[in-house]
């Protein structure tokens, strides 16, 4: 753990990365050991991640790739993802750590980075061509009160799409929903017109599980926002925080599904049932309008095993103001540099370095699709997968663990797929232009450290609540201001003064 990381020269990476070709087999001999040619001393890296599936065999085929085109062996300590954050938390407590820990944005890790344990690397940025060249936005979702402490894991930041059954609005003569009325329309010809011609009322024109008000997927929000309400935070003029559903479109949406639900246009059991129950109803032909991650094609082949003529389509959510959508932030974590491990600024532009290079055309590729011959072939302009539990076992966990923006940036040839996919993860990509930032995503608040979690399943039951119709409009209102004296109004003067740190 207290080895110095040496970087290659740029004459000696080219030279490294001529060898892997041949010895690799990164353009094509399917991961074969070969005869490492060592230029320059080949030194090691200790890292900290979360367990993806089994844990990868050390000098593996991607290890032996990133050594070869980098100079860096990699000692990864491989943690269960169940146990990830307390076991970090240890780590962090003890200074028993190693030169690069993945963390996940939780508040304790916040408070440490707050405190100086870890390396501030915002200053550096701009000095390494591939993290540069990354929209600022991906950075700004992971600094604490303006300072970045590390690289984010990067992902979509507005995942959200519009999946639907394209036959049956096309059978209806409809047009894809934008305001919420048009919504209401959708969902009420989708529950009550029968759209699978079967002669019953078995369908739903949209369905929800009980996470649909929950976390940065939560199907409210993403209404909402669509609708031109603020992202979980609004700021206004002054530097006053509001929370999102005290906009106003936030409260039309509500009402909307209040009224879906009180004309059984949604399924009633939506409070209780898991996410599974209701995958399962979507690819079997159950519903017709869902706002998911981009999963159009899977729905699409279990759609096709029932019924062949099924359609489905993708499209971007839009609003009253067009393509509006959360801004989900943009990572599954970020790679941190503690000072008790890395003791010189010199060595930790080594590591930048280092990771800068797995942006570079071959180190993506490898990272997402792995060996070539071994991972993927080559067809045409494409590339295909050839063993998906092989992929899985030894590409997916540095996929996961190592920065990349997939297809986004220096892939030389996408994945072939289908057009419905294709169009999918296109939708994906595009909706970084039209997210909406949370403002609040990386303020400090010891209030919310303390007691967010329980406030916000406050505010969830009582949306529950309004939308079944336990209370009236009164009685949300009267759960809100219970929030608020109950911690919320601290929040959100908390965030203010940690916004207005940040603006100086």
């Amino acid at each position: 753990m207290r080895q110095r990381l040496a970087v290659l020269s740029a004459v000696t990476v080219a030279g490294v990365f001529v060898t892997a070709v041949a010895a690799y087999g990164l353009r094509g001999n399917g991961g074969g050991a070969g005869t490492r040619v060592e230029e320059e001393p080949v030194v090691t890296l200790s890292m900290v991640t979360n367990q993806i599936g089994e844990i990868p065999k050390e000098g593996n085929p991607i290890e032996q790739a990133i050594q070869a085109y980098t100079g860096v062996r990699l000692k990864i300590g491989w943690v269960p993802s169940t146990a990830y954050d307390d076991k970090i938390n240890v780590m962090i407590a003890s200074r028993e750590l190693p030169k690069l820990l993945k963390v996940n944005y939780t508040p304790a890790v916040i408070g440490s980075l707050a405190a100086g344990l870890f390396w501030e690397i915002g200053p550096y940025l701009q000095q390494y061509r591939n993290f540069s060249a990354q929209p600022r936005a991906f950075f700004d979702n992971v600094a604490v009160e303006g300072k970045l402490y590390g690289i984010p894991l990067f992902r979509n930041m507005g995942r959200v799409s519009l999946v639907y059954r394209k036959d049956w609005l096309d059978a209806q003569g409809g047009t894809l929903p934008v305001t919420l009325e048009d919504w209401y329309r959708v969902i009420r010809a989708g529950t009550l017109e029968d759209p699978d011609g079967n002669g019953k009322q078995d369908t739903y024109g949209m369905m929800l599980d009980k996470n649909y008000n929950q976390g940065t997927a939560s199907t409210l929000s993403r209404f909402a926002v669509a609708q031109g309400a603020p992202n979980k935070w609004g700021v206004d003029q002054a530097g006053n925080f509001i929370p999102e559903f005290a906009a106003p479109e936030y409260l039309d949406t509500l009402k909307l599904f209040r009224r879906l639900y009180a004309e059984k246009l949604i399924n009633p059991d939506f409070a209780v049932v898991d996410a599974s129950t209701i995958d399962r109803a979507y690819e079997s032909g159950k519903a017709a309008f869902r706002l998911t991650g981009g999963n159009a094609q899977t729905i699409q082949n279990q759609l096709e095993k029932l019924n062949p003529t099924a359609r489905v389509d993708s499209a971007p959510l839009e609003g009253p103001r067009g393509i509006r959508v959360p801004d989900e932030g943009g990572n599954a974590g970020m790679l941190v540099f503690p000072k008790s491990a890395v003791k010189t600024e010199q060595e930790l532009r080594q590591i930048l370095s280092f990771l800068d290079k797995l942006l570079d055309p071959p180190m993506v590729n490898v990272l997402v699709k792995g060996v070539e011959g071994r991972h993927y072939r080559v067809e045409g302009e494409f590339t295909v997968p050839l063993n998906k539990d092989l992929d899985y076992r030894e590409v997916k966990p540095y996929r996961d663990t190592f920065p990349n923006r997939d297809e986004q940036y220096h892939m030389d040839r996408p994945s072939k797929d289908t057009a419905l996919a294709r169009k999918s993860k296109q939708i994906g990509y595009e909706n970084e232009q039209y997210a909406v930032p949370n403002p609040a995503l990386t303020l400090d608040s010891p209030t919310y450290a303390e007691r967010g979690k329980e406030l916000e399943l406050q505010i969830a039951d009582a949306q529950t609540l309004y939308i079944m119709g336990k209370i009236d409009e009164e009685g949300w209102k009267a759960e809100v201001e219970r929030w608020r004296l109950a911690g919320g109004n601290q929040i959100a003067r908390e965030y203010k003064e940690a916004y207005s740190r940040v603006m100086r």
